[in-house]
């Protein structure tokens, strides 16, 4: 029997795929199939409820020493036409003006790799919001900023991760994994954290009871047997730990970076979006939700992958920079009623959580 073959027949009853059944698929691309089969399994952990938070993004610097060459968002101190760093004090008026915002749930905090802010400014960031929204969830901070936190505060990760739960984050942000492979992360982020390093502030995360989300950046220098391979390493760890809430997809938006303009790179179309998102689905059985993440994919995607999958659209978000500073046309905010109306047309049940998928 070939990969093809047993693929369809593990998936007809439940079982687990391995990578050479994972590539078939994919190489087969059967496309409908794919959706079908993906539907399948989103419906058997979540049957009908399609999610959504209300939550605010919160960027508090694009000043960075990382440099990356996929990133858009990122600048040099001195970059007078670009560099924004947030003093707590304009941190203090965006969560004012969040604290209006009607069933607010969740504050989500990424930034970037300042090279001259003490690890004290990110602590007193999550300390103000839950002065502010004692009862909101903090979402906040990726791997990379946690071992560059450990980095510059001569701490050890899991201190580091102590100390913000201390502060009050909830639940740590899954960017910064890009593709889990250091040979594309020597050519696309060479500065930052190895992809080691990304997964032991995971596995230390959730052995701390701090639950986290994880994401794959696709569609750039990786290869295919990479896109999997870190999928499969990403369901390892779930099987050892399971930490991890939910899966992100995010399809590189070449747009303004070094890395577009040095490979000549496009953004892949919908059809690859589409296939990965059900191929990730299959693939990571023991996660139970995987979003569809629509500031990346576009609104009229992101409805799509509802079918293909997805049971989570995130959010409201209020604000966000890092990925339309390389080129996403999306708005950087919408609506719980856009929302809800999006997951309604699909047949689905809108259901508004907070950040643990509990419902609101």
């Amino acid at each position: 029997m070939n990969s093809l073959q047993s693929a369809r027949e593990k998936i007809s009853a439940g079982e687990r795929l391995t990578r050479d059944e994972l590539l078939a698929l994919y190489a087969e691309n059967d496309l409908l199939y794919l959706a079908e089969s993906a539907r399948r399994v989103k419906e058997s952990k979540t049957g009908r409820k399609v999610f959504y938070v209300v939550n605010r993004h919160v960027n508090l610097t694009n000043v960075c020493s990382a440099n990356c060459p996929l990133c858009a968002y990122q600048c040099r101190s001195g970059d007078d036409n670009r560099a924004f760093t947030l003093e707590l004090d304009d941190v203090e008026k965006i969560l004012t003006d969040a604290a209006n915002v009607n069933g607010l749930s969740e504050i989500h905090i990424v930034s970037s790799l300042h090279p001259t802010k003490n690890f004290s400014y990110y602590v007193d960031a999550v300390k103000l919001v839950k002065k502010i929204l004692p009862r909101v969830a903090v979402n906040a901070f990726t791997p990379v900023e946690i071992v560059n936190f450990a980095k510059i505060s001569g701490m050890s990760v899991a201190e580091v991760l102590g100390e913000l739960i201390a502060a009050g984050v909830t639940s740590l942000a899954g960017g910064g994994a890009e593709i889990l492979s250091d040979r594309v992360r020597q050519i696309i982020c060479p500065k930052k954290c190895t992809a080691d390093e990304w997964l032991e502030v995971m596995r230390t995360a959730h052995s701390l009871n701090l639950p986290t989300n994880a994401s794959m950046l696709y569609g750039h220098v990786e290869t295919i047997e990479e896109r999997v391979d870190h999928l499969l390493t990403l369901r390892q760890l779930q099987d050892e730990t399971g930490g991890f809430v939910a899966m992100m997809l995010f399809p590189f938006h070449p747009s303004n970076t070094q890395l577009g303009s040095r490979f000549n790179l496009r953004r892949v179309g919908s059809w690859e979006d589409l296939k990965m998102l059900a191929l990730t689905r299959l693939a990571l059985d023991n996660f139970v939700h995987v979003k569809a993440f629509w500031v990346m994919l576009t609104l009229p995607i992101a409805q799509l992958a509802l079918s293909f999958g997805a049971d989570d659209l995130d959010g409201t978000l209020g604000e966000e920079k890092i990925i339309h500073a390389a080129g996403a046309q999306s708005s950087p905010s919408i609506t719980r009623s856009q929302l809800e109306t999006l997951i309604a047309e699909t047949g689905y049940i809108p259901t508004e959580r907070d950040s643990f998928y509990r419902e609101v």
